[in-house]
């Protein structure tokens, strides 16, 4: 009976050995495939960063993250040990592409060949009107499209958990959250301000609070007026201003 309670054990650890080596190699086969993936998509990007000369402030800007973007995918590469992390690589890779499109489109070129989305560009939507609302003292433009008033572009896609519409705004107000990892008291309140009613930004602040991005607006707007504009103050426009950032 010893013998065969012996035999048992061996047979057990070598099954668990050989299934944890069948399992290195298949994480190593997976990193091995991630970072091929990601270092063509670094290079895609790298390839396009230094080709364009900026013509005005939006274009100019969306270079400057495109740049940022390549540094950040460049030193994740170099670092990732897991297939998780090398995906994050490309992801930093694709959304530098997405700020290449849209210096492109700042400057009324070619937006160039499709990129892949982005995670979480799905639920994100975008920015479909032009929209300005007041925030703590200032002014804060949203815009499907690029202009001197709003030369700050985001792909789309979640941030610190939470979705961020694609557009292009007055400035970057998902910055904080980008930067810290987590979000400030009243980012709530700046959303459904921005975007309450907007039809290509299909849930409430409340699902971006809790990051799922999933539930319905309904159809009233009581932010917007008959030009797009907030009502607040009919007059506003969304010239002057100056792009910058000063935080929540």
């Amino acid at each position: 009976m010893l013998w065969w309670l012996i035999a048992i054990v061996i047979v057990s650890v070598a099954a668990l050995l050989y299934l944890r080596a069948e399992q290195n190699k298949r994480d190593a086969r997976d990193l091995e495939q991630a970072q091929a993936e990601a270092r063509v998509t670094i290079e895609r990007l790298g390839g396009q960063v230094y080709q364009l000369s900026p013509r005005n402030d939006a274009a100019r800007q969306a270079l400057a993250d495109a740049s940022e973007r390549y540094n950040a995918a460049g030193g994740q590469i170099d670092r990732a040990t897991s297939a998780g992390q090398a995906h994050l690589a490309k992801q930093s890779a694709l959304e530098g592409l997405y700020y290449i499109r849209a210096a492109r489109v700042a400057m009324d070129m070619d937006p160039g060949p499709p990129i892949p989305a982005l995670d979480g560009q799905d639920i994100a939507g975008q920015v479909d009107r032009q929209r300005i609302v007041e925030h703590n003292g200032r002014r804060i433009a949203a815009s499907p499209a690029p202009s001197a008033g709003t030369p700050n572009y985001f792909p789309g896609g979640r941030v610190a958990g939470r979705p961020v519409p694609a557009g292009w705004y007055s400035e970057p107000w998902w910055k904080p959250a980008l930067i810290a990892g987590a979000w400030g008291a009243g980012s709530a309140l700046l959303f459904a301000s921005l975007f309450t009613g907007m039809a290509g930004v299909g849930y409430t602040a409340q699902a971006f609070e809790n990051g799922t991005g999933e539930d319905s607006l309904g159809q009233g707007d009581e932010w917007e007026g008959t030009d797009g504009s907030w009502d607040g103050d009919p007059g506003l426009d969304d010239h002057g201003f100056d792009g910058g950032f000063d935080g929540f």
